[in-house]
């Protein structure tokens, strides 16, 4: 018998541990895309995030007796506080299992609320196999995160609240995608009330399980998933979840991680409150839409869905931010290198606020300048460019390009003509001990390491820039290093922002 969601929805027990939280106009946002935006504030939860309902409404719903066996989960973040915060209300025992490389501020709040933590694996899916044995084990009962009929009602609640708020009409409501359960449940609630009301779920670029899944009418696996938006990163979505997102969701939009730093930034500009990532996927697709769409004067709902910031990942979201607003672009300049060719390029920029410029000298006919510069919007660029050449520089528009964001701009006048045979890659490690060893035991060969530059962003990998020295006869053997490694990589050697900088 298919399950009445609406009715589900409506009977949930969430209001034990949550809050009716309010949905607020944001003036500055507003004025800015000219549409009316009002954000769901599941930031101001008492975990900081709306997976307290989800998982309250499961818990409350079983019997006493197994209740009184106690629950079991796994995850690295929000789930854990909400399943951890709804133990304490019910009395019960809890269990939760997660990765090793979890930070310690997330592995105390959930023990703060009286949750036993296990640390297991280096990844959720070591954590989320361990606890499937555990609860057979032990005799627990294991809490999803999204794939449950009642997780995903006590999500649905959140809808509920958003039209009892809200009775005049809403062009779209935008809402952040892992699993699915969050959108599975507005979704559900909101087509069986108000069917005209568009719902879009939001995924990042990096992690976009649920969009190729709705692309290809299957639930697929991705081999490897972003973790910036963490909150919101699963290699496959749920099987409830997505049987519900194929009937009931309009469309979904992808969004990169300078857009999702913007989107921070545009939060905390109107309601001085700073999100986690995840949960400012949703004013990031909310903003892309209306963008795309020429969309002005229209009531658009964002959900604010966590702020469980780390952080250390701020000064990266402050730096990403401007360049996801499109009010930064970084420019690669060439010019000639004699004595007023310089005084002359600055002139050329007029009155244009310059926020990075990097120069070293390396060469004597020629002079390579990374500079970073406020703009009003990309055909301001674009402009900059046309005027650069009718000057006769030429200028390369790194905007878009992520070694350069990354990486260049920490690393600007480090050319090394001596490195014969260099080749450049981009990696993504693990955030966690022993991943640069296997990375050096692995390659298990005698190329020089020519360039090295490490970021740590916060999150739950590190982004590294390698130049080896490896001669074309050993073409074979780097290829065979690469696929044993294990990790993301990405070839930079033919980069335009490497070629000008550091080759």
């Amino acid at each position: 018998m298919p399950i009445n969601y609406r009715e589900k929805i409506e009977n949930s027990r969430v209001y034990d541990v949550a809050r009716v939280t309010p949905l607020e106009f944001q003036p500055n946002l507003s004025a800015r895309i000219d549409n009316r935006v009002l954000l769901k504030r599941e930031d101001m939860q008492p975990v900081f995030s709306f997976k307290l309902r989800g998982a309250y409404n499961k818990m409350a719903n079983l019997s006493p007796e197994v209740l009184k066996r106690g629950v079991i989960a796994a995850s690295a973040g929000n789930h854990a506080q909400g399943v951890a915060l709804a133990a304490q209300k019910l009395k019960c025992r809890a269990v939760i299992v997660m990765p090793t490389t979890t930070p310690a501020i997330k592995v105390n709040a959930v023990k703060a609320r009286g949750a036993e933590v296990i640390l297991f694996g280096d990844s959720y899916s070591d954590a989320y196999v361990h606890a499937l044995e555990l609860e057979k084990t032990e005799k627990l009962t294991f809490v999803h995160p999204y794939d449950d009929p009642d997780i995903i009602a006590g999500q649905g609640t959140i809808a509920m609240e958003i039209l009892n708020a809200h009775p005049e009409p809403i062009e779209a409501i935008f809402c952040c995608v892992g699993g699915g359960g969050l959108l599975a449940g507005i979704a559900t609630y909101v087509k069986a009330v108000r069917p005209e009301i568009k719902v879009i779920g939001i995924e990042a670029k990096d992690a976009e399980a649920m969009t190729e899944s709705l692309k290809l009418g299957k639930r697929v696996i991705l081999d490897q998933v972003g973790l910036f938006a963490d909150g919101a990163a699963v290699k496959q979505v749920g099987e409830h979840t997505f049987a519900l997102c194929q009937q009931y969701v309009d469309e979904m939009i992808v969004v990169d991680n300078d857009a999702i730093c913007a989107a921070i930034k545009d939060v905390f500009e109107d309601t001085r409150s700073i999100l986690e990532p995840a949960g400012a996927l949703s004013i990031a697709g909310l903003k892309a839409y209306a963008e795309r769409e020429g969309m002005h004067g229209k009531a658009l709902v964002a959900i604010a869905s966590g702020a469980n910031m780390n952080f250390d990942r701020l000064r990266f979201v402050a730096e990403r931010a401007e360049l996801g607003e499109q009010r930064e672009a970084v420019l690669a300049v060439t010019i000639p290198e004699q004595a007023g060719a310089f005084k002359a390029f600055c002139q050329l920029l007029g009155n244009r606020n310059i926020t990075e410029f990097n120069y070293r000298y390396s060469d004597p006919k020629e002079a390579h300048i990374f500079v970073g510069l406020a703009i009003a919007s990309t055909t301001d660029t674009g402009k900059l460019i046309v005027d650069l050449a009718a000057q006769g520089l030429n200028a390369i528009d790194l905007t878009d390009n992520e070694m350069a964001k990354l990486h260049l701009r920490h690393l600007v006048g480090g050319r090394a003509p001596q490195a014969e045979h260099e080749v450049v890659y981009r990696f993504e490690f693990p955030e966690k001990p022993g991943a640069l060893m296997k990375f050096l035991d692995t390659m298990g060969h005698d190329w020089n390491i020519s360039l090295f530059h490490y970021r740590n962003h916060g999150a739950d990998f590190g982004r590294v820039l390698v130049g080896m020295q490896a001669p074309p006869n050993e073409k074979a053997e780097f290829a065979a290093f690469l696929q044993n490694l294990g990790y993301p990589y990405w070839d930079e050697t033919q980069n335009p922002a490497y070629k000008l900088f550091l080759g």
